[in-house]
């Protein structure tokens, strides 16, 4: 039986929440089958690998949705909304907590290579006692694009979980569901997790909707107001290993890609620059010896792109064949020395920990003609969710709370 609906044939008023609250009690665990969307999967993927940067131990990734407010990238949380609010009223109907609970914590955490973690459960430590519930949704598969990484129940059943997208499990996260989690030994392993608590101190709709209001007190000038804004650089650098790297470096790089700064970026002999800091600026795409006459106004800029276009590949590619004959092609220059940006990182550790060498066709899955059409529709992609944004935070406000509403909706 699926205790996330009522069961064909049984009375209403039979099927109460004090009856899932004992079931749960017995099995405080469940794994949901296709719970989350393909669609929805590939497009928290693409929010991950364009704004990700590293977690909380050695190759881990994050990003969590204080992280995109932050960055000029807010409108990016409204894909999680729907999703959220399912997932906490199936937590509340599975264990028997109707409006008892506030969402602590929601973030997409990719674990890739070497990453892994002993048994525990997620209240096991004294920071971490306000957590009562935990979701895991799997965002892509085992075997498929990741190998390792089996998620397991100390005790009871199911045992062991070989993720699989759309997937999720739920489980009460005290010392009935200390778990663990096999090392990655190839890929990423992506999954957004959240916890739950009963604890309105701990309310994650609070923070995040003070941190959104802000938007409201400045007056968006700039024609393009969704463009992000990096983080501190450090943010993005793993150094489990010298040199290390940069993750935008490595994700680009994985895709066929490399960052060139503007000219007269590059400062002079006697005063070099730090190339890191110019990521932080504008630059160019190039592949090969190829640089596209297309300036980001900074790497996280063009990483969103290049991403964009990898999760969107088919419809670009259908798209770019219908309106061939009616087409510009993109100005392309030739790669010289002057615009080489030399970011001392270590592509061979980004691929290797990322899993680009196995994961990933070498060669791009997408022309310099889908590029500068994936530029076109991931500004119309990232203009609609902006504008939404702006209709939804007052709403937000309002009613405390970050549900999803259909902004249409709105008066």
């Amino acid at each position: 039986m699926d205790l996330c609906r009522r069961p064909d044939g049984c009375d209403d008023a039979l099927f109460t929440y004090a009856s899932m609250a004992a079931a749960a009690t017995e099995r405080p665990r469940r794994l949901l089958h296709g719970f989350v969307s393909p669609e929805l999967c590939k497009e928290l993927e693409f929010v991950h690998r364009s704004c990700g940067t590293v977690g909380y131990r050695p190759s881990v990734f994050s990003t969590t949705l204080p992280h995109l407010a932050a960055t000029n990238c807010a409108h990016l949380i409204l894909p999680f909304l729907p999703l959220r609010d399912r997932l906490k009223d199936t937590v509340e109907d599975l264990f028997g907590c109707e409006f008892e609970l506030f969402v602590e914590f929601t973030g997409l955490i990719s674990w890739c290579k070497g990453a892994c973690i002993g048994w525990h459960s997620d209240d096991n430590k004294p920071y971490l006692r306000q957590r009562d519930f935990a979701a895991v949704c799997y965002l892509n598969s085992h075997e498929k694009d990741f190998n390792g990484g089996l998620f397991h129940f100390k005790d009871g059943e199911p045992s062991s979980i070989a993720p699989t997208a759309g997937d999720v499990v739920v489980y009460t996260a005290d010392e009935r569901n200390i778990h663990s989690v096999d090392e990655v030994t190839d890929g990423e392993r992506l999954t957004l997790t959240l916890w739950f608590t009963r604890d309105s101190a701990h309310d994650e709709d609070t923070k995040l909707i003070n941190l959104l209001s802000q938007r409201l007190l400045v007056e968006h000038i700039e024609p393009k107001p969704f463009l992000p804004l990096p983080a501190s650089s450090s943010m993005y650098w793993l150094a489990q290993e010298k040199p290390g790297f940069d993750v935008r470096c490595a994700r680009v790089s994985i895709l066929g890609y490399d960052f060139f700064p503007s000219e007269g970026k590059c400062g002079t002999d006697d005063s070099p620059c730090d190339p890191v800091e110019l990521l932080d600026g504008r630059l160019y795409l190039g592949r090969g010896d190829e640089v596209l006459d297309k300036e980001f106004v900074n790497s996280l800029h063009a990483l969103q792109v290049v991403q964009f276009c990898c999760w969107k590949a088919a419809e670009l590619a259908t798209e770019r064949e219908v309106h061939r004959a009616g087409s510009i092609r993109p100005t392309v220059l030739k790669r010289s020395n002057n615009l080489e940006l030399l970011v001392p990182c270590d592509y061979k550790l980004g691929e290797a920990i990322l899993g680009g060498t196995s994961r990933h066709d070498p060669n791009p899955s997408f022309s310099w003609d889908d590029l500068v059409l994936g530029i076109a529709r991931w500004e119309e992609y990232m203009s609609e969710l902006h504008r939404k944004l702006l209709i939804l935070i007052p709403y937000w406000l309002s009613n405390h709370t970050l549900s999803f509403v259909d902004a249409t909706e709105l008066p």
